[in-house]
C-alpha cells in the first residue's frame, strides 16, 4: 500500500506591497515576537514592576534577539562567507555574480545566537533600570517556548531546516528541495515547544514562590536544548563542514545551554526567593 506523503510547496510570499514582498517567515516571526511580548508583559505586571519600562525590554529582548540570531547563523554556520561579505551581515542583501545585489531579506537566523544576543540585552536592560537579572529572565524563560514554536512554523513555510528522509506516513515532500519524503523536522520542533509552554504555565502556577530566582529560565534552556540536542539526529546537516563533525553545529552549541538549565533547575527547585 503506498503511503500518501503530505506534498509541501506553499508560496512563501503571502503578498506584496509597494514590490516589498511581506513572506510567511516575517509574519510567523511577527507573531512569535508579539505572543511571547505579552506572555511577559502579564508576568511583569503581575510582579508590580514599574510599566514605564516595559517599552525599553521589549526593545532590548528585540533587539538582542535579532542581532544575536543573526550573527549566530553568519558566524557559526557560515563564517568564511559572511567574513568576506560583512555588509551582508547587517543588510538583508544577497551580491550578485555579476555584480549588483537582490533582496533576500534575513534568510540566515540561529536560535542558539538569539538566545545569546537576548541573555547579554538582558543584563544591559537590568544594569538600566536596576531590575533583578533573574526575575526578567524567568519572565522570558516562560515566554520563550511559544514564541519558538512560532519561529518553527516559519521554518516550515520557508521549506527549510528540513529532516532526513523517512518512510513514516505523516512524512513530507519538500517540493522545493527534493522529492524524498522527510521528517517534518519543524513541526516536530514546533508541537515540542507549545507542550514546553504548556509546561511552563503549568509549573508556574502550581509551584508559584516556591523555586528560586532563575529556575524557570533553567527549566525553559534544559527543555528546548535537550530537545533541540536530539531532534538534531533527524534533521540534515546545514551546512557542509558539519559532515566531518561528529555531532552538528546544533548539538554542540546545545550542550552549554543545557548544562546552565540543568544548573538552575537543581539549585533552585526548592528555594524560594526572599
Amino acid at each position: 500500500m503506498e503511503l500518501l506523503y503530505i506534498h509541501w510547496n506553499p508560496d512563501p510570499i503571502l503578498f506584496s506591497v509597494a514590490g516589498i514582498a511581506i513572506r510567511w517567515y516575517s509574519i510567523f516571526w511577527l507573531i512569535a515576537i508579539l505572543a511571547g511580548s505579552q506572555v511577559v508583559y502579564k508576568l511583569y505586571k503581575s510582579k508590580g514592576l514599574p510599566l514605564d519600562t516595559f517599552q525599553t525590554l521589549f526593545l532590548y529582548s528585540f533587539l538582542g534577539i535579532f542581532i544575536g540570531a543573526r550573527l549566530g547563523h553568519c558566524l557559526f554556520y557560515e563564517p568564511g562567507y559572511y567574513l568576506s561579505h560583512p555588509l551582508e551581515i547587517v543588510l538583508p542583501i544577497q551580491s550578485l555574480p555579476g555584480g549588483g545585489w537582490r533582496f533576500t531579506g534575513y534568510a540566515g537566523l540561529a536560535s542558539h545566537g538569539g538566545t545569546l544576543g537576548l541573555i547579554i540585552a538582558l543584563a544591559l536592560f537590568c544594569h538600566k533600570t536596576k531590575i533583578h537579572y533573574l526575575d526578567i529572565l524567568d519572565m522570558m524563560g516562560v515566554a520563550a517556548p511559544l514564541a519558538a514554536g512560532f519561529i518553527r512554523l516559519a521554518n516550515l513555510m520557508n521549506s527549510e531546516i528540513i529532516g532526513m528522509p523517512a518512510d513514516v506516513p505523516w512524512a513530507f515532500v519538500f517540493e522545493r528541495v527534493d522529492m524524498l519524503p522527510r521528517h517534518p523536522a519543524q513541526l516536530y520542533e514546533a508541537l515540542a515547544y507549545f507542550l514546553f509552554f504548556f509546561i511552563m504555565v503549568v509549573v508556574a502556577r502550581y509551584r508559584k514562590n516556591r523555586c528560586g530566582r532563575g529556575f524557570y529560565f533553567g527549566l525553559c534552556i534544559a527543555l528546548i536544548f535537550l530537545f533541540r540536542f536530539f531532534i538534531e539526529f533527524l534533521k540534515e546537516r546545514q551546512v557542509d563542514f558539519e559532515n566531518t563533525l561528529p555531532i552538528d553545529m546544533g548539538q554542540i552549541l546545545s550542550v552549554p545551554f543545557v548544562v546552565l538549565g540543568l544548573y538552575f533547575v537543581i539549585t533552585r527547585w526548592n528555594k524560594p526567593a526572599r
